[in-house]
């Protein structure tokens, strides 16, 4: 709450403070009215906390959210030794258009699932990661089972 609230969304180029004050996140008045109210409901001062794994999509061409938060909370958890993972689709809005990137996406949630839910073995893309140099190339999703 407290990175987005001076920004803009990308689509409209309306301010983000009127979503903060009185839309969807209802905080009632501005940064400097309720300091502590953006910081209790911001994740990143709680990222500590965190016990569950975590999947985070969020793409760059996203209108809706900041792209930059995504990364930020990728980072945060990662500097905090915590089991989470960032899918970016290049070129894509709040949420997967592409048939493929759709097909993808999917794919990968059900393997989070079944490596967390069911002891499945842990693709490859979750084991290392996949490089921005081989987006595209090599997806990873194969396991070493």
């Amino acid at each position: 709450m407290t990175s987005a609230y001076g920004g803009i969304r990308w689509e409209s180029g309306l301010s983000r403070v009127f979503q903060y004050e009185h839309q969807q996140s209802r905080i009632g008045g501005s940064l400097w009215e309720y300091p502590m109210r953006y910081l209790e409901n911001s994740p990143l001062f709680t990222l500590d906390k965190v016990q569950t794994p975590l999947l985070i999509l969020h793409n760059d061409k996203d209108g809706a959210v900041p792209w930059y938060q995504g990364i930020e909370l990728f980072s945060g958890l990662r500097r905090l030794g915590k089991p989470c993972w960032l899918l970016n689709y290049n070129d894509e809005p709040h949420w997967p258009v592409k048939l493929q990137n759709r097909m993808d996406f999917q794919r990968r949630m059900q393997q989070f699932f079944d490596y967390y839910l069911m002891s499945a073995p842990q693709p490859k893309w979750m084991k290392r990661g996949v490089p921005p140099m081989e987006k595209g190339i090599l997806q990873g999703l194969e396991t070493d089972d």
